[in-house]
């Protein structure tokens, strides 16, 4: 059972209307509210809901489930009296510009689309690209953009905890026969707004559909909001046209045109994420990281015959912590989409440089225990198996940091 609001204008005449759709994560309808008052004061009857919590999180989604929640709110608007059904339609922010198209597929109650920073690449391409973009923005340099764009993401798809990683929209906007409205903001830092401009329309029109329209809007954000921060902030600010153009082409969508040109400014590429391996495995991530813990516990918990010499005391204390660390600070910017860095040092944020200089002290320290290994026959059983251990879990250390780029400036 899902909870939602309509807002419709008074009057029993029948009236265009549309159901709108939440981007990622789940505010609940109160974040789209703005949005809907704007449309009900264009006599538009508007349903707005919250997004489902039970199939839906940051773990799991499935865009085919979120498709038929989107259908029973076309149904629910459509028993009305005061809608007219040939002018009933989604709008669709974000993410729901990949569940809108399957919805539009499935039913023709819905008879247009109007969305808001569609994506027009794979959800962990679009990810990656925008963690890139607020990386720099936030001034960010050296290897930690690169890790978060490729490593990280590799690793979290491998992993299984990246919902919908490889759904790539175009081939379902190609079977698209609605009408169609495309909308992005000229400072969206979120959608590649150029690239999926250009790769929406394509599909629309190698599928057929001539009814289309796509618009930039000048000044605005990937949500079509003012902004203060060059398209990177989330004000809840609405234009003070915002919708009129909307609901104009609503009425007509043939025939209304998309308004003057805006340029948008080039953007990086999008990246490449290389296909994840059987180490990117969840399991293999699990036992790598149970052998490595298991290998320090163990090192911990057999008695020195001799006192512990310092490298082998510096190794035990720091890789634990380089790895945990990094595995921590990486889950935190995976789980933020890179917006909360923490403070810069020499282009770099605090905590990530943090974990660089520990994979140097821990790659010295494991360099001085592998040197111990000359006097390893001079050294009691128990400490020869201490001293494995230990080499073993450093040595293991020092490719985790090779792998996620914590020597590399």
């Amino acid at each position: 059972m899902l909870h939602g609001t309509i807002l419709a204008p008074a009057g029993s005449q029948p009236k265009p209307g549309i159901v709108m759709l939440e981007g990622a994560g789940n505010r609940g309808r109160q974040y789209l509210m703005p949005e809907a008052e704007a449309y009900a004061r264009q006599g538009i009857v508007t349903l707005v809901y919250d997004k489902r919590r039970v199939g839906y999180s940051l773990l799991h989604r499935d865009y085919s489930v979120l498709a038929d929640d989107a259908l029973a709110g076309v149904r629910l608007l459509r028993a009305r009296s005061d809608v007219d059904p040939d002018r009933l339609g989604l709008w669709a922010l974000s993410e729901g510009a990949f569940v809108a198209p399957i919805a539009a597929n499935r039913s023709t109650d819905i008879r247009y689309l109007i969305t808001v920073g569609a994506v027009g690449t794979t959800t962990a391409v679009q990810t990656a690209w925008a963690y890139g973009t607020y990386l720099e923005h936030a001034g960010v340099s050296g290897s930690l953009p690169r890790t978060l764009q490729t490593t990280a993401v590799r690793a979290a798809i491998g992993a299984g905890i990246f919902p919908e990683a490889d759904f790539d929209p175009m081939p379902h906007w190609q079977q698209v026969r609605q009408p169609v409205l495309a909308q992005w903001g000229q400072l969206d830092r979120d959608s590649l707004p150029a690239f999926s401009s250009r790769r929406l329309r394509s599909a629309l029109e190698s599928g057929g559909n001539a009814c289309h329209a796509i618009r930039i809007v000048a000044g605005v954000n990937h949500n079509l909001h003012l902004t203060a921060d060059d398209g990177f902030d989330r004000l809840p600010t609405l234009p003070n046209d915002y919708s009129g153009y909307e609901a104009a082409w609503i009425n007509d969508p043939c025939r209304t045109a998309a308004g003057p040109g805006v340029t948008l400014a080039a953007e990086p590429a999008p990246p490449t994420i290389p296909r994840p391996g059987w180490s990117d495995s969840r399991w293999a991530w699990l036992a790598m990281l149970a052998i490595l813990f298991a290998a320090y516990a163990a090192y911990a918990i057999i008695p020195a015959t001799i006192p512990i010499p310092r490298p082998a005391a510096w190794a035990a204390i720091l890789a634990p912590v380089t790895v945990a660390g990094s595995l921590v600070y990486l889950v935190f910017l995976l789980a933020t989409a890179a917006k909360v860095t923490g403070p810069l040092v020499l282009g770099r944020p605090l905590p990530w440089l943090v974990l660089q200089l520990l994979a140097v002290a821990t790659t010295a320290a494991t360099i001085a225990v592998v040197a111990t290994w000359r006097h390893a026959r001079k050294l009691a059983a128990a400490n020869r198996i201490r001293l494995g251990l230990l080499t073993f879990g450093a040595v293991l250390t020092t490719l985790w940091t090779l792998q996620w780029n914590l020597l590399v400036p």
